[in-house]
């Protein structure tokens, strides 16, 4: 769908051309790509854009400067998408700990549609780290358009009116929306809204954010002023000083207090800004610290329990020694792997295995319907063990058959089974989903309360839509592992590269609270409490309770020397963070694998609540776009209109209309597909194939010599 997507961005670029723009200059399109990329990757959007939905050429013109337009055959089915020019573009990122809130407004002009002709536009917004998005708010002619969320209580009708086109996400990181039938000459005020992470190395927080425009949005018209502003916050949470590192615009300072920042920049420019908004900062500790913030929940909150954080930093520049490790590879080579995720899990496995101690011990279990091992036990890291290694892994990593993940698992538990003085870790790979997963959760959760101090942890890594996310979640959180996921094959070797490195680096293991034993009630976002702290990582735990918390909080746990480690953690009001959004996507992913492994419908309600309550969307709830004539009506913002329990998706108020997004969860596995041996990436809903047709057009409207112009277009298939 993406591939397809770009191509229809590059026929708008090419059906622009047909566009007079007076004296000034064309909107030409970019360079052609070199033939070593993809055409469909260079046309993706690196920032938010808005696009003009084309399916009938002929409308295609300067609104405001009339051009004779020869008569054209054909239509463009799929549609053409043209970019339309910005005029206006404004970025504001509040950060809070390791979770940054984006807001992006502009106004975009639909500058490429005669001004008596409308067309569908659609919003394409790339995000962050695993960036989800909040909402959208968008005001042309009159006509004023939000997101909210609904809770799905009728999936058929659902599922029979979110159509394809009305929008979601292109690639997991690029959501898109279509607003319908804006008239040409238009100018849509847009605000877009999204949550994502924060990455973290070597000590430092980085907040990247898609803020690179292309030239052609750039309006033609040379004397209209344009401004670009970015407004950053950033609140680490910890209290304590933080150092700005680098900054990728000219940022101005606006406050600075202990462990708060304040920055703005703002400038007219001739063109937008070509890279993305990059600002990094580091807390100057060397040594590991934490802390615990409290705060009392807001009058409309559906939990009326207080909420608390408690997190640990491993400091900068790390002196703690990390674990050893025995680590047993689980991979599935079934025959939906074949290709690329097979090919970036067999990188990621190499690199992990040259990167281990000599005196770590590893396995490696391949599996489809079979079982294959590379040793009967253990085997030490030796240089010439890992060379071994790699050689069987290129000899023995041949995709086909299906798929069966619990003997192996088994197999690589049984192997753990005698750890002492290191980290047991199985770390599972696959792209299928199987009919035994909550069976599955529950003999591993047996092994590992059997276990002994460290048990193994189980961390799981998902390629595709096709494997349940939701049970891969719920095995690392029943283990204290780890879990983590690339849906695009694209970043399958990048993706399981940094989760691997985090599993390799544990410096705190078995992180026992003792707060949590004085409390009246305590539900942690996690099943277990004893938890890792990694050099590579913050350890950030949320949570509800009720009772009294200390004035301080004794974290234990074992260093990897094997000596015993605590920490005093010093329990205080949170101030100017919002805890329940900064955990709210945290805490709707574990309660939605809690309620998929104990097929809770109570749980599964406390999930759709929440999602609406923090605009955070999730599996049981439902995006849709609401319309209102803002003569009779005024729109409310993103979650400000909240349907009840009892009110029906389809019902809304006079003069509204409701369109509905596909689900924008992942799902809960296809076990058809698994079967099938579908490869991931065949989930996405593909765009009719291509076929070229001839537009003829004219030069321009001073009447020249009239030419005939090629133009290709893809046609609907049968």
């Amino acid at each position: 769908m993406a591939e397809e997507f770009g191509k229809s961005v590059e026929d708008g670029l090419k059906l622009s051309k047909r566009i007079y723009l007076g004296k000034d200059r064309a909107v030409a399109p970019p360079n052609p790509p070199s033939h070593m990329e993809k055409s469909a990757a260079v046309y993706l959007p690196t920032a938010p854009m808005v696009y003009a939905v084309i399916t009938n050429p002929r409308i295609v013109d300067n609104p405001d400067i009339p051009s004779y337009q020869p008569h054209v055959h054909g239509r463009c089915d799929p549609p053409a998408l043209i970019p339309l020019q910005m005029n206006r573009i404004e970025l504001e990122a509040d950060s809070y700990l390791d979770t940054a809130f984006v807001k992006i407004s502009g106004s975009w002009r639909v500058h490429c549609v005669m001004g008596s002709k409308s067309c569908d536009c659609r919003l394409a917004v790339p995000m962050g780290e695993q960036g989800s998005i909040l909402g959208v708010e968008v005001e042309v002619s009159g006509k004023l358009y939000h997101t909210e969320l609904v809770a799905i209580e009728d999936k058929k009708y659902l599922e029979k009116e979110a159509r394809l086109e009305n929008g979601g996400y292109l690639k997991p990181h690029i959501f898109t929306i279509t607003i319908p039938e804006v008239d040409g000459g238009s100018i849509l005020s847009v605000k877009v809204s999204w949550v994502q992470k924060l990455l973290f190395h070597k000590g430092e927080f980085s907040l990247i954010v898609p803020f690179s425009f292309p030239e052609y949005v750039t309006p033609h018209v040379k004397k209209l002023p344009k401004k670009e502003k970015i407004q950053l916050n950033v609140n680490s949470g910890t209290g304590s000083e933080i150092v700005c590192k680098t900054t990728s615009h000219p940022l101005k300072e606006l406050r600075r207090e202990v462990g708060k920042l304040g920055f703005s920049y703002e400038s007219e420019v001739l063109t937008w800004t070509n890279v993305d908004f990059t600002f990094s900062y580091a807390v100057p500790l060397n040594h590991i610290f934490g802390g615990v913030l409290l705060q009392a929940p807001s009058v409309h909150d559906v939990d009326q329990r207080d909420l608390f954080c408690l997190y640990l930093f491993p400091g900068g520049h790390q002196s703690k020694k990390v674990f050893r490790k025995e680590i047993v590879f689980v991979v599935d080579i079934s025959g939906s792997m074949e290709g690329e995720p097979l090919e970036g899990t067999k990188n990621a496995l190499s690199a992990a295995l040259t990167n281990l101690d000599s005196k770590d011990s590893f396995n490696i279990i391949a599996f489809n319907g079979e079982t294959y091992l590379f040793s009967s036990s253990m085997e030490l890291a030796s240089e010439e063990t890992v060379e071994r290694a790699t050689e069987w892994i290129n000899m023995n990593f041949i995709a086909g058959g299906d798929t069966n993940i619990l003997v192996p698992l088994k197999k690589a538990t049984e192997m753990l089974s005698s750890s002492h003085g290191s980290i047991p870790v199985i770390f599972l790979v696959t792209d299928g989903a199987v009919e035994n997963e909550k069976h599955i959760c529950d003999v591993m959760k047996s092994h590992i309360t059997g276990g002994g101090s460290i048990c193994p942890r189980i961390c799981t890594f998902g390629i595709g839509s096709y494997c349940n996310h939701h049970f891969l979640r719920m095995l690392a959180m029943i283990s204290r592992g780890q879990y983590d996921a690339a849906y695009h094959i694209d970043s399958v070797e990048s993706r399981m590269q940094n989760l691997l490195s985090r599993v390799s680096s544990t410096i705190v293991a078995n992180i026992n609270l003792k707060a949590f034993d004085d409390l009246d009630e305590v539900e942690v976002c996690s099943e277990l409490l004893q938890i890792d702290l990694s050099s590579e990582s913050p350890l950030i735990v949320s949570g509800r309770y009720q009772g009294n918390f200390p004035d301080t909080v004794l974290a234990a746990g074992l260093l990897g020397d094997s000596s015993n480690f605590s920490l005093d953690l010093k329990v205080q009001k949170a101030k100017d963070i919002p805890l329940h959004r900064v955990f709210a996507k945290q805490q709707i992913d574990q309660l939605t694998a809690q309620a998929w492994f104990s097929e809770n419908k109570q749980l599964e309600e406390k999930v759709a609540k929440l999602s609406i309550q923090t605009d955070v969307v999730s599996e049981y709830t439902c995006m849709s776009l609401l319309k209102t004539d803002g003569r009779n009506q005024a729109a409310e913002s993103p979650g400000g209109n909240k349907l009840s329990k009892r009110e029906s998706p389809q019902k809304v108020s006079q003069g509204q209309r409701r369109i509905f997004l596909r689900n924008l969860g992942v799902g809960f596995g296809n076990l058809t597909a698994t079967a099938e041996n579908l490869r991931p990436g065949a989930e996405e809903s593909k765009l009719p194939e291509a076929a070229e047709i001839i537009i003829k057009a004219a030069s321009n409207c001073c009447g020249r010599m009239k030419e005939k112009v090629e133009f290709s277009v893809r046609k609907l298939s049968a």
